[in-house]
C-alpha cells in the first residue's frame, strides 16, 4: 500500500470520528481536494491537446533559450498578516499566487486548512516550527478562508487561528512558479544547478521539458522499500532524491517540478487515481501546447500522458502494484 493509499483510507476515517461539527479536516499528507481543478478524467494528452500531435523539437538552427535559473523567492512581507501568537498567516504576496504560515506552538499535530473559491478544500500538515512554510492558490483569484488547527485529542482539532483573504492574481500562472511545500527548493538547491544543466543546448521550453524528463526518468529509480514504508505526513526532499536516485511518484513529481519551476517553466504537482490506486505525477505549460496534462511517454514529436513515475527505468508490472498500470487518470488535486 503506497502513501497517498494509507492517507485516503485514514482520512475517510478521520471525517466521521471529528467531533468538531463545524469543521472537516481531511487527513491527507498534504494532499487535498481540489474542486476548481481543470480536469477530471485525464485523458492522454495527444488526444486533449490539438496541436500536440506532430508537435517538433526546436531545431538546432534556432538559438538556444536562456537556461538562467530563474527562481522565485516567497516572502513573508509584513503588510497582510493575521492571527496571534500561536499561528501567523502572511497574506501579503497573495497577488503573486501564494501566502505564507508560521506556527509558533509545541502542538506535534498541526493542520492547515483553505477553503476556496467555489468550496474548494484543502489540507496540509505544518511541519516546520518557527518557521513560515509557502502554500499556494491553485485556484485563482477569489475568496479564501485560512485556518490553522492544533489536534486536541485524537482525531479532534480546534481552530487556533484564522483568516479571510480576497486574492487577485496578477498573473495565472505565479502559483505554479513559486516554491511551495511539496515541491520545494531554493535558489541554492542542487536541483536547480542540475536543471540548469540540462538544459543548456535546448532551444525551447519543449526542448528544456524533453531533458529534464529524460534525465529524470533515466536516473532516478522506484523506491518499493519506501513505497512499502512510509509515514503520514511524509513530505519530499528534492535535493535527496536527487543524490540518491530513487524515490516514490511523490519524489518523482517534485524534483521534476522543482527543476521546470525553476527554469520558469510553470508546472503543476497533481495528484488523483491511477486506476484504483492513489498517485502523484506533473503538468506543465508550453508554449507550443499549452498544459500537457500528464507524460508516460514523450519520443520527440509526440506526447501522450506526463508520469515521469512510470516512465523510469523500472519494471512497470513492479511499479503497477502501487500506483496502478496508468490509465483512467483521474484529476483530484493541483499545487
Amino acid at each position: 500500500m503506497n502513501l497517498y493509499s494509507t492517507i485516503w483510507k485514514k482520512n475517510i476515517r478521520f471525517r466521521y470520528k471529528t467531533v468538531f461539527s463545524f469543521i472537516t479536516v481531511y487527513l491527507l499528507a498534504a494532499l487535498v481536494l481540489c474542486s476548481c481543478s481543470s480536469s477530471g478524467n485525464s485523458s492522454l494528452a495527444s488526444e486533449s491537446r490539438p496541436n500536440s500531435k506532430n508537435t517538433k523539437s526546436s531545431k538546432s538552427s534556432e538559438p538556444l533559450r536562456d537556461n538562467t535559473p530563474k527562481v522565485l523567492t516567497p516572502e513573508a512581507s509584513g503588510t497582510a498578516v493575521y492571527g496571534n501568537d500561536f499561528a501567523v498567516i502572511d497574506a501579503s504576496n497573495a497577488g503573486e499566487g501564494y501566502f505564507m504560515v508560521k506556527y509558533n506552538g509545541s502542538n506535534e499535530k498541526v493542520k492547515l486548512r483553505v477553503i476556496g473559491p467555489s468550496d474548494s478544500e484543502y489540507v496540509y500538515l505544518l511541519a516546520a516550527r518557527g518557521e513560515y512554510e509557502t502554500f499556494p492558490f491553485p485556484c485563482g483569484s477569489g475568496s479564501y478562508q485560512i485556518q490553522v488547527f492544533e489536534n486536541v485529542s485524537g482525531d479532534s482539532y480546534a481552530v487556533v487561528s484564522s483568516a479571510e483573504v480576497d486574492v487577485t492574481i496578477t498573473d495565472e500562472f505565479k502559483p505554479f512558479l513559486y516554491p511551495n511545500q511539496y515541491v520545494n527548493f531554493k535558489a541554492d538547491s542542487k536541483v536547480v544547478s542540475k536543471a540548469s544543466e540540462l538544459v543548456a543546448k535546448a532551444h525551447s521550453d519543449l526542448d528544456a521539458v524533453t531533458e529534464v524528463y529524460h534525465y529524470v526518468t533515466k536516473n532516478i529509480a522506484y523506491d518499493e522499500k519506501k513505497a512499502e514504508s512510509v509515514v503520514y505526513g511524509y513530505l519530499p526532499v528534492v535535493d535527496e532524491t536527487l543524490e540518491e536516485g530513487k524515490g516514490i511518484c511523490f519524489d518523482y513529481a517534485s524534483v521534476m517540478g522543482a527543476m521546470l519551476r525553476s527554469q520558469g517553466i510553470p508546472t503543476k504537482l497533481e495528484v488523483g487515481y491511477s486506476g484504483e490506486a492513489y498517485h502523484a505525477w506533473i503538468s506543465t505549460y508550453l508554449t507550443e501546447i499549452g498544459w500537457v496534462d500528464g507524460i508516460i511517454e514523450f519520443d520527440g514529436s509526440n506526447w501522450s500522458l506526463i508520469d515521469p513515475t512510470l516512465a523510469a527505468n523500472n519494471s512497470k508490472s513492479s511499479v503497477g502494484k502501487y500506483i496502478g498500470d496508468g490509465s483512467n487518470y483521474i484529476l483530484k488535486y493541483s499545487y
